[in-house]
This record gives structure tokens, C-alpha cells and sequence, in this order.
């Protein structure tokens, strides 16, 4: 019998909208939850704190300046109560958590990274991830990340990567990790990607049958198990939207939501699949799955020609700001990496 054998969770739900506060509290009910449930890994959605600018694609920028502006004062700081209170709920619980946030930045008022941080049993914080490119209608909101957090790590639930919403449609960005030895992959997304109406023509966007191709395509490819997490829509967002107007909250009633689900190596659905309704998806897991299939194809191994492709990542942080007068590593640290975190006391 496999003694590879571990219990993973995703936190289908929806934030507290635009309170960052009432969010973190609510996602560390979660934790606990999943804690009590014996998972060892709990993943949220894409932005879960504070939520998703969901405004951006159904009205039009004009119109959306005290929406942006709630939203930038309620994204919280890596250094900020809301990641130190995530930080000692893992550690409570010694379970790995995957949270996906909307970051501020100390070099400027109104710059907000769409992020996902990484945090271990041990409270310590694992990767800071930052979306490397905006998609789509995001650009109005989020600043484009960089590369340092496409690694991978050592967890209790095996070798762990991630890749935020559009990113996983990104063939580099998921060979980055792949050739890495991921063996887990947590997928987070927005509870909504609005779409056009079908009467105008065109073919809509499905976010749910998106999510299914490209979560079953990579875990085919790296032979992992993905870890697809999306939020859930709720009343406060709904009355948080409501400045928009008829019409746009016409877009997003009609428009089909995102799902949670686990993906085993041979891209097969092996979870219950959440959509409308809140939940705690919690699913067992057999990492000695994740072996057989690499003899077909294993593209960080024998399955490929690295005589003939050469992949480069760069993953220096990027840094608005160089000063030639004073040793600043500790200070960028501080300001735009999860280096210069204090760690939690037990």
C-alpha cells in the first residue's frame, strides 16, 4: 500500500468583498476547518483577499475610479497583519496554504500586484508569487509581476508549485515549474470571467471548460496532480457591484462561474467539482501516481532535447529603484520581497 498518501484541500468560497479583514478571518475558519479535516495543504482563489475587480471587465474605466481606489486601500501588505494571521493559522494546524492576494507595493499609492503566497506547517512563508502578466481587462488594475516566485517546493504534500488564473496557459511559465520536479500544482482563479452576450455574436468565453483544458493539460504534461481553486460569487459582491448598474450585473448573472477540482497525472477529474454553492473541497491524493506516467513522456527528463532547446527564467525581483550610496539589501527586502518577513513564534 502507497504510504505517499496525502489529504489536500480548496477553499471554494467567496470572500468578504472589498474587507480585508472579514476575508482573512473568514479564510482562516477555513484552515482550521481543513486542519481538523486532516488536510495538509489548503488552497484559496486567485485575489481572495480582497476579492476580485471583477468591475473592470463590464464597465468602463471612467466610470470605475472609486472602485479601484477601495480596492488598492483594501489589498493588504506582505508584511501585513492579514499574512501574519494566515501565517499562525498554518502553523496551528501544521498545513501548507496557498492564498492568493491583491498585494500593495511601498513604492507607490496606488500599484497593486495580483500575488499568491505560499506559507508552510511551520508558518514560515514559502514563495511570493506575483502574476507575471496582467490578463485582459486586468491590465486597468494589477502592475505585471516578475519571475522570482515560478519555483517550486519541498512540502508535506510533495513538490508544489503554482501559477495564477492565465498564467496556466502560459507553456513557459508551467515547463518552468515542470522542470522543477512538481509533482502538485494549485491552479487559482476568479469566481467569474464576464463574457460577451451571445446575441452579439461571437463565440462566449467558458471559464469552466477553460479551467478543464488547461488544468488537464498541464497535469498531463508534468504528470502532477492540479489543484484547481476557484472563489464563489456572494451577496456582498453583489451589492458591492451595484454602482455599475443593469446592465452589467445582467453580464455577470448570465455568465457561468468558475469551479474547484482536483486533476489526477492522466488528466482525469478525480474530486467532487464545486461551482454555485460554497464549500471545502477536500480530496486524498497518491503522490507515487505521479511516477508511472513520466514513462511516456517525461519532459524534464528523457522526453525531450535540451541540445536543442534552451529555456532561460529569469528570477532577480524586479525593483523600481537602485541606490549606489547604502547596502539595501535588507531594505528591498522589506519593501518587495517576503525575505523580509519576521517569522511567526509558535
Amino acid at each position: 500500500m502507497s504510504t505517499n498518501r496525502r489529504t489536500i484541500a480548496a477553499a471554494h468560497l467567496a470572500p468578504v468583498f472589498l474587507d480585508s479583514a472579514a476575508t482573512t478571518a473568514k479564510a482562516v475558519d477555513a484552515i482550521d476547518e481543513a486542519g481538523r479535516s486532516g488536510a495538509e495543504l489548503i488552497a484559496f482563489p486567485e485575489s481572495f483577499i480582497p476579492g476580485f475587480p471583477v468591475w473592470a471587465a463590464v464597465s468602463a474605466p471612467i466610470y470605475n475610479h472609486a472602485l479601484f481606489e477601495s480596492f488598492v486601500n483594501a489589498s493588504i501588505y506582505i508584511d501585513g497583519p492579514e499574512i501574519r494571521s494566515l501565517r499562525h493559522a498554518a502553523l496551528r494546524n501544521q498545513l501548507t496554504v496557498s492564498v492568493g492576494i491583491s498585494e500593495r507595493s511601498r513604492a507607490s499609492v496606488g500599484s497593486v500586484w495580483n500575488a499568491n503566497v505560499l506559507i508552510g506547517p511551520d508558518g514560515s512563508i514559502l514563495n511570493h508569487h506575483r502574476k507575471i502578466v496582467p490578463t485582459f481587462y486586468e491590465k486597468m488594475i494589477w502592475t505585471p509581476g516578475d519571475g522570482s516566485g515560478l519555483k517550486v517546493h519541498h512540502t508535506q504534500v510533495g513538490r508544489l508549485g503554482m501559477l495564477i488564473c492565465g498564467e496556466n496557459t502560459n507553456p513557459l511559465a508551467r515547463f518552468t515549474l515542470i522542470a522543477q520536479g512538481e509533482q502538485v500544482h494549485v491552479s487559482s482563479y476568479p469566481p467569474i470571467w464576464p463574457t460577451r452576450d451571445p446575441s452579439s455574436g461571437g463565440k462566449p468565453y467558458d471559464l469552466e471548460a477553460a479551467i478543464r483544458i488547461r488544468a488537464g493539460a498541464h497535469s498531463f504534461e508534468a504528470k502532477a496532480f492540479n489543484v484547481v481553486v476557484s472563489a464563489a460569487i456572494d451577496a456582498t459582491m453583489i451589492a458591492g457591484l451595484s454602482s455599475l448598474g443593469v446592465d452589467a450585473l445582467r453580464i455577470l448573472e448570465r455568465t457561468a462561474r468558475g469551479v474547484s477540482l482536483v486533476i489526477d497525472p492522466f488528466a482525469d477529474v478525480v474530486s467532487d467539482v464545486l461551482r454555485d454553492d460554497e464549500g471545502l473541497l477536500l480530496q486524498e491524493i497518491d503522490l507515487d501516481a505521479c511516477m508511472e506516467p513520466k514513462q511516456f513522456h517525461d519532459l524534464s527528463g528523457y522526453y525531450n532535447r535540451f541540445d536543442i532547446f534552451d529555456l532561460r527564467v529569469d528570477r532577480k525581483r524586479v525593483r523600481p529603484i537602485t541606490f549606489s550610496d547604502v547596502d539595501s539589501d535588507a531594505e528591498y527586502a522589506a519593501l518587495y520581497d517576503a525575505s523580509g518577513v519576521q517569522a511567526v513564534e509558535s
